[in-house]
């Protein structure tokens, strides 16, 4: 068995004395693992970087073992969270919450090509997060958790959303919710494509997609809790609001 395509490389684990074994997302294989024979050596240290981009060739006697990667680097993106805290955290945030949703060996295709436009984004502080903000709203929508924000639940009004139903994350107009808005969560208008997108707009964004990560995502994979990379990213993104 073998194929070759192109993949983001997620995570390296050691694996033995001189092995690695990588966790890549690839648009025609999707979640994969392989075993780089030599990848924990110093010659493949740069190159074996979360975030870079890889030209893959996988092999295995049977499609169900776990086979051994050949790699070759396409490009890095190393350079592009150099000196920066809130890349950093957001290329990590991004990795380890793909290795956490998503079964292994299953195509999402256009959740991949989201991914390597936002990966493509990093170290750009200005726009990168509100480019992951609506990277989390396609992350739950490809998972089978999205919200539905096109018009209210109750009246069917498309203007003047403000709230989302915590239970069916779908959209509410102030008129709908009624006396029942406080059992709501706002909805911020950046994610109706509205505003100018500030920082305190996409960060009210992000608590409301932390809900249904949290809330809705999270018990269908188990006991598992959300990978704690994403709350180390919102703590940096929104210490950058409040120091400047």
């Amino acid at each position: 068995m073998e194929w070759r395509d192109t993949g983001i490389l997620l995570a390296v684990r050691p694996h033995g004395e001189s092995s690695a074994i990588l966790d890549v997302l690839t648009p025609e294989r999707g979640l994969h693992a392989g075993v780089v024979r030599g990848g924990a050596s110093r010659k493949m240290a740069p190159i074996l970087q979360p975030g870079a981009q890889l030209d893959l060739m996988w092999r295995a006697r049977l499609e169900e073992h776990i086979g051994s990667f050949t790699v070759e680097l396409m490009r890095s993106r190393s350079a592009q969270v150099l000196g920066s805290r809130l890349a950093l955290a957001g290329l990590n945030t991004v990795t380890a919450l793909l290795r956490y949703a998503l079964p292994e060996r299953e195509v999402h295709l256009p959740l991949y090509q989201r991914t390597e436009a936002l990966m493509d984004l990093l170290g750009q502080d200005d726009i990168w997060p509100l480019a992951y903000l609506k990277w989390e709203v396609a992350l739950l929508e490809e998972l089978g958790f999205g919200l539905d924000l096109k018009c209210c639940a109750v009246t069917g009004a498309e203007e003047g959303l403000a709230y989302v139903s915590p239970k069916t994350g779908r959209a509410v107009t102030a008129e709908g919710a009624g006396a029942w808005a406080s059992k709501l969560l706002e909805l911020p208008p950046v994610l109706l494509g509205e505003g100018d997108a500030e920082d305190e707009d996409v960060a009210a964004g992000l608590r409301l997609t932390g809900y249904f990560l949290a809330e809705h995502l999270a018990p269908e994979l188990g006991t598992k809790p959300l990978p704690d990379a994403r709350a180390r990213f919102v703590n940096v993104f929104e210490r950058r609001i409040t120091q400047p």
